[in-house]
């Protein structure tokens, strides 16, 4: 399998929002024939006016590509996209490679794979952690199962949008990795967020705090990253509640399939379900500390 090439290989690109935009357009930048397509439309207006083209579906941007990405909302929507009537695998052509960067279920991916393999498409997962930030940047994580000789030739347009990039094994691989990673973050947005919500009930300059332990033992993503968002009272979106609400699900259903016991993932999951009800769905996830603040 050959690695893609900008003069020759037509790249197609299915979900343009917050993340999906900023990764888009590396592709762009980096001389690639780009196809795109977007429930909304306007939110693909930008990469239009750069040069790539909108389709009305996501099986016209399949078949007009070489290789098609994908990061949508959730399951459901992947499940629609790759394989609804007029979906990315009912027009793929013999021989592209397909993306699913969505975080979504494993035996979904699994699924996805052995429908394209029947018509010899090659599949793979391949979800992202790093948010708006890291898409922007081209600094994301991106965590890949599926076929390695796809990963391969898919690697120069990873490296595009991401600055670390692993294989991690066969199809659904990459979901459970991510799964991984959302279990982590998940408990610490809790240690994240009691520890601003102690440090201003002791009266400590919160400013202050940070500049001491997030460079020490307790650093982290988040403690860089979006604790300064909370000082700022800034809720605004990197990675939606609703969706990191929606990834938790995923990780409990299959870590109770698989009999692991994850008590911090199941409280973080609540205190999100409880500030998404209050109608923060759509903040940030730096909003948890909502939930903080209204006990203060």
């Amino acid at each position: 399998m050959k690695p893609v090439d900008p003069k020759v290989t037509k790249v197609g690109f299915i979900g343009t929002g917050v993340m999906g935009n900023p990764m888009a357009t590396h592709i762009l930048n980096a001389g690639y024939e780009l196809y795109v397509y977007n429930r909304t439309e306007s939110r693909a207006q930008s990469l239009v006016d750069s040069g790539a083209t909108f389709c009305e579906t996501p099986g016209a941007v399949a078949a007009e590509c070489d290789v098609i990405f994908a990061i949508v909302g959730f399951p459901p929507d992947v499940e629609s996209v790759f394989l609804g009537e007029q979906g990315i695998v009912a027009a793929a052509k013999a021989g592209s490679i397909i993306v699913d960067m969505t975080t979504s279920k494993p035996e979904l991916a699994v699924e996805i794979a052995k429908v394209a393999a029947v018509k010899d498409v090659h599949s793979l997962d391949a979800p992202v952690s790093g948010g708006d930030i890291g898409a922007q940047k081209g600094v994301l994580s991106i965590m890949v199962g599926g076929e390695e000789a796809a990963f391969e030739a898919v690697l120069p347009l990873f490296k595009l949008m991401g600055a670390n990039i692993v294989y991690q094994g066969p199809a659904g691989s990459g979901q459970h990795t991510k799964m991984a990673n959302q279990i982590a973050i998940a408990s610490t947005m809790i240690g994240m967020c009691e520890s601003l919500a102690y440090a201003k009930a002791a009266g400590l300059d919160l400013e202050t705090v940070l500049s001491s332990i997030s460079k020490g033992a307790a650093g982290s993503w988040s403690l860089t990253n979006l604790a300064p968002k909370v000082l700022d009272g800034d809720y605004a979106p990197g990675f939606y509640v609703k969706h990191f609400i929606k990834d938790m699900g995923i990780a409990l259903e299959s870590s109770e399939s698989m009999g692991v016991a994850t008590p911090g993932l199941t409280i973080a999951k609540t205190l999100y379900d409880a500030i998404a009800a209050a109608g923060n769905g759509d903040c940030g996830t730096q909003a948890l500390f909502k939930a903080y603040a209204q006990k203060g």
